[in-house]
């Protein structure tokens, strides 16, 4: 698969609130990965679905500086290997690098993975909360889709809490041979992966995790909720903590109940039942 080449938009003189809404602003765009430093923050993307006058009128209300420049695709590993640090989610899961001294003796369950060009490496606080809530979910002998599986992080340990098949699917070709990478890293058998843009319910799952962004899973929410299986569990994240409202008044169309919600810096985290 040839890679395309990268484009780099880097904000300065930023501080934490401003990242957050940056991140949400620019993933719904379709910026794939962000690197977060003090006082500044660096976005990615395709350049070929890059285009800078609409990329300039969408950041114009926020008032803040930035350059671009273009990196090309090989150059994306170093970046990672350089900056990327391991995770470690209360005493329950640590995130590493295949580079990174081990974490088992520190955790319940290690995850290795190699972030590439795919989002979601437990940094950010969005993947950080529905890994923390996994935790509290029964996933044993459980039949699991991660819609947007990204690295596959979330798929990989749903598999080491149980699961007797996880299926994750995600639109980008690049995350999906991503993921493929990582499941092999950790010795994953009863993951599937697809890639496709949306959810077809002929399939009935215990535990749905959807870690994407609001107008993805508002144009998916009556899939989402017909995925579900009785009694299942649908874990949202990806969405700012004012986006709640609009996420839980399209969840109470369906069968969808709301079990709470929970919040880390200006991120939500949603969980529902049927």
């Amino acid at each position: 698969m040839a890679a395309s080449n990268y484009i780099e938009v880097l904000f300065k003189d930023i501080n934490a609130e401003q990242v957050n809404v940056l991140i949400a602003l620019l993933s719904n765009y379709g910026f794939e990965g962000f690197e977060e430093e003090e006082h500044q923050l660096k976005a990615y993307m395709d350049e070929t679905s890059f285009d800078e006058r609409t990329f300039a009128d969408l950041v114009q209300p926020y008032q803040l500086s930035y350059t671009i420049q273009y990196i090309k695709a090989q150059n994306w590993n170093a970046i990672w290997e350089e900056h990327f640090e391991p995770v470690v989610v209360n005493n329950f899961v640590g995130i590493r690098a295949h580079f990174h001294l081990s974490l088992a003796n520190q955790v319940q369950y290690e995850i290795v993975i190699t972030p590439k060009m795919s989002f979601g490496t437990g940094h950010h606080a969005t993947t950080y909360m529905m890994i923390e809530q996994m935790q509290h979910l029964d996933f044993h002998k459980k039949q699991v889709l991660d819609f947007g599986t990204g690295t596959g992080i979330l798929a990989i340990l749903s598999e080491k809490l149980g699961a007797a098949h996880v299926l994750g699917i995600d639109i980008d070709e690049w995350s999906i041979e991503n993921a493929k990478e990582n499941i092999g890293r950790n010795d994953c058998t009863s993951i599937i992966l697809q890639q496709k843009d949306g959810i077809t319910a002929d399939t009935k799952y215990d535990v749905v995790l959807a870690n994407i962004n609001k107008n993805i899973i508002l144009q998916n929410i009556q899939q989402l909720n017909d995925s579900l299986a009785p009694n299942g569990h649908l874990l949202i994240s990806g969405i700012l903590i004012d986006d709640e409202e609009d996420l839980l008044t399209a969840a109470n169309k369906y069968e969808l109940k709301h079990r709470y919600t929970i919040y880390n810096k200006q991120w939500a985290c949603i969980l529902f039942a049927r």
